[in-house]
């Protein structure tokens, strides 16, 4: 019997009339692009590198298998909230909205603050969301530079936000890409000032698992004086980057009105399980946030003795920034010997020639000191 394939079906251009019905500021964006990974050492995007172990492996399989799929979700993701509160020893009284990671949470923020001339400020280099939220939303982003060390400029950000009365202010702590942990007194003194201009802080605790202290301390400890601050986290660094499920806490009255642009039933059965299931065994995640603690040691060492090295700062997050003398030509030597890295030269001035290294396992970072080595 001949088998006849089926005609290649080209689709027609879409008329430039239709086109412009997007925004020209969407238009002019590109996609967020992921490096394809075959076959590398992939230490481009701050995830965990250890798997769940086999035993869990089937445990979580058989879970998720016997959920009713044909079903919205439903009071799992409550359970889910209650666990997350307790996880995290929220304030009293805290409440916690969830998200498709922290991403999405952004986005909610940022469409919850949506008022003309709104703005969103933060200090830069930081995460490339919080602009990108702010322009898709229709709110203005004010970049305020850290120091040349990365340090918060406390009085630059006080007098910003005392000028541009932002909405919303975000501080990521430890901060993406620097892998900074702020001093308390500076980061309070940037919460203060927020609380003069009646302004949202948005605390972005992503690599948590990784740093030495955590605001929720002083958000207990001090109830009155962070009551207008709101702490992210997401379990992507936890070791669930593939779940994508972040959560926001904070003031219950505050919290609240997030939740009302919340689109319904955006966290799955599937994510929601698979986050349950992991709290469940929080104690296999805290030792394998250990061992990158540990590793991340030994790579920072490391790297401070490594000829070709210029420049690499300490990191309280499970990522290492480094300068070397041709980030471009560096990365690519890299990638060539089957290691993928992030070159962020291009985010800000500051980071002129600076590569960003995952902290991955024993063998991973093995192979990425070797490839560095004769890149550099």
């Amino acid at each position: 019997m001949t088998v006849v394939a089926p005609p290649a079906v080209v689709s027609a251009p879409v008329p430039d009339a239709v086109l412009a019905r997007i925004r020209p500021d969407v238009r002019a964006m590109h996609a967020y692009h992921v490096q394809p990974a075959a076959g590398m050492v992939k230490l481009d995007a701050m995830e965990n590198p250890f798997p769940l172990p086999q035993p869990l492996q089937q445990a979580l399989g058989a879970r998720l298998g016997a959920l009713a799929l044909n079903r919205y979700p439903g009071e799992r993701t409550q359970l889910l909230q209650e666990r997350l509160l307790a996880y995290a020893q929220a304030p009293q009284g805290a409440a916690i909205v969830l998200g498709n990671g922290s991403d999405e949470l952004i986005s909610l923020i940022a469409l919850a603050c949506a008022q003309p001339g709104a703005k969103v400020l933060a200090p830069l280099p930081g995460f490339v969301m919080y602009g990108m939220s702010a322009q898709l939303q229709g709110l203005e982003f004010v970049g305020v530079d850290l120091t040349p060390d990365f340090d918060l400029d406390v009085p630059a950000l006080c007098a910003a936000i005392a000028a541009q009365r932002p909405a919303i202010t975000y501080l990521a702590y430890p901060n993406n890409p620097t892998a900074t942990l702020w001093a308390v007194d500076k980061v309070q003194a940037v919460i203060d000032a927020a609380a003069q201009v009646g302004g949202i802080v948005v605390m972005d605790e992503a690599y948590q698992p990784f740093a030495s202290r955590t605001w929720l301390d002083e958000m207990r400890a001090h109830p009155q004086r962070n009551a207008h601050v709101l702490l992210m986290r997401t379990l992507s660094k936890f070791g669930l980057a593939g779940v994508r499920l972040g959560y926001l806490i904070g003031p219950q009255a505050l919290v609240a009105e997030i939740d009302k642009v919340r689109p319904p039933y955006n966290i799955s059965v599937l994510n929601c399980e698979a986050a349950l299931f992991a709290l469940e065994h929080a104690d296999v995640f805290a030792q394998q946030a250990q061992e990158l603690r540990t590793q991340r040691g030994l790579l920072l060492q490391a790297l401070h003795d490594m000829p070709g090295v210029e420049q690499v700062w300490p990191s309280e997050a499970n990522m290492v920034l480094l300068r070397v003398r041709d980030a471009a030509q560096t990365q690519a030597g890299m990638k060539a010997r089957g290691v993928l890295i992030k070159n962020v030269s291009a985010l800000h001035p500051l980071l002129a020639n600076c590569l960003r290294l995952t902290v991955g396992s024993a063998e991973e970072n093995s192979q990425m000191l070797l490839a560095l080595k004769e890149s550099v």
